[in-house]
């Protein structure tokens, strides 16, 4: 049978919604592309924050901060309706000048242009990553450009166009539900931080821990983690041991990991899955991967080698997938986090 990729550990478990950023995006950015910055100049070295769209119709939008973790108040005109996408600084802020390649951490308050009502508000949860990187430039440089030179502390004003209803089908049958009309959208997006993005490390770095007698040992061939299972007891409880203690940040459990990994089967040792065999790390959101990965890497170190020894019920359960079938191990380099 084929190895288990990534791909397919990923998709073993429901996946939590896409964070709210990463769904605007995917609707807003083919629009955004036919939009040209007012200006129309690449960013330069220390750019300013860039309006763009129809900002005379934010002429009226004001804002009342309440802090951070509270979506400030909007006061408008109703209704509020843009032919395009439009995005301008409405509060300045006082901190530090978001710069290109950081990540600009962000809560979101997005409201009915029609009368005010609120969407979705995002300001009481953890605040949302905007990674403003080349990606990012070349698919919306409007929103790259809105972002980059505005200050930390900064509110800006995005409105996106409503979209028509479409017409009734020729056979007199009713619309469907999706093709009903939509309003244009206010988004609120406050700056919250701004941070540089640490670097993916190539291999794992820190200090080495001598793991407890009883768990799988663990060598290296040629950089490659080699697991040994020959005498090891089938699993209680998930086991979460450091090989190597990273000195990077701390592992959350909302974060996307890069990581090498090899996995083999605890009962005979067969190895089913390795990213050190396909060449390269993958990438995946914690949130999206089996419960031994989700609760034994949130709170590791970026740069540790983790050795997962993780109960079926864990992992795929009595059922397995392909050749990983019953308490499986891992050894995991965390390589970086976003």
């Amino acid at each position: 049978m084929p190895a288990v990729a990534m791909r397919n550990i990923a998709s073993t478990l429901p996946r939590r919604k896409f964070s709210y950023v990463r769904r605007l995006l995917a609707i807003l950015l083919p629009g955004l592309l036919l939009l040209t910055a007012c200006g129309g100049s690449t960013a330069e070295p220390e750019p300013t924050s860039v309006s763009a769209g129809e900002t005379a119709k934010f002429d009226s939008l004001k804002l009342t901060d309440n802090g951070d973790k509270k979506a400030p108040g909007v006061e408008f005109t109703k209704p509020l309706e843009v032919a395009e996408p439009t995005i301008k600084v409405i509060t300045e802020g006082s901190g530090e000048t978001v710069k290109a390649n950081q990540v600009a951490n962000i809560s979101i308050l997005a409201l009915n242009g029609t009368d005010g009502s609120t969407l979705e508000d995002t300001f009481p949860g953890e605040p949302e990553p905007l990674e403003l990187n080349d990606e990012l430039k070349t698919s919306s440089e409007v929103i790259y450009n809105a972002f980059v030179g505005a200050k930390v502390g900064s509110s800006l004003a995005l409105a996106v166009p409503g979209q028509q209803s479409a017409p009734s089908p020729s056979d007199g049958a009713s619309p469907s539900p999706s093709a009903a009309a939509q309003p244009t959208q206010l988004l609120i997006i406050k700056v919250l931080s701004a941070e540089d993005v640490a670097p993916v490390l190539e291999k794992p770095e820190g200090e080495t821990v001598t793991p407890p007698a009883g768990l799988p040992t663990v060598s290296e061939k040629d950089g490659v983690p080699e697991i040994n299972v020959e005498g090891v007891a089938a699993p209680t409880a998930l086991v979460s041991q450091d090989l190597i203690k990273g000195t990077g940040a701390t592992v959350k459990e909302s974060d996307t990991l890069t990581v090498n990994y090899v996995g083999v089967t605890l009962e005979g040792g067969t190895k089913f899955d390795s990213s050190f065999d396909r060449g390269e790390p993958a990438s995946f959101p914690l949130t999206g991967v089996i419960k031994g990965w989700t609760q034994g890497l949130a709170g590791k170190t970026v740069g540790s080698r983790v050795l997962l020894v993780i109960p079926k019920d864990l992992a795929y359960g009595d059922a397995g997938q392909g050749e990983a079938k019953g308490d499986l191990v891992f050894v995991v380099d965390i390589l970086g986090a976003k």
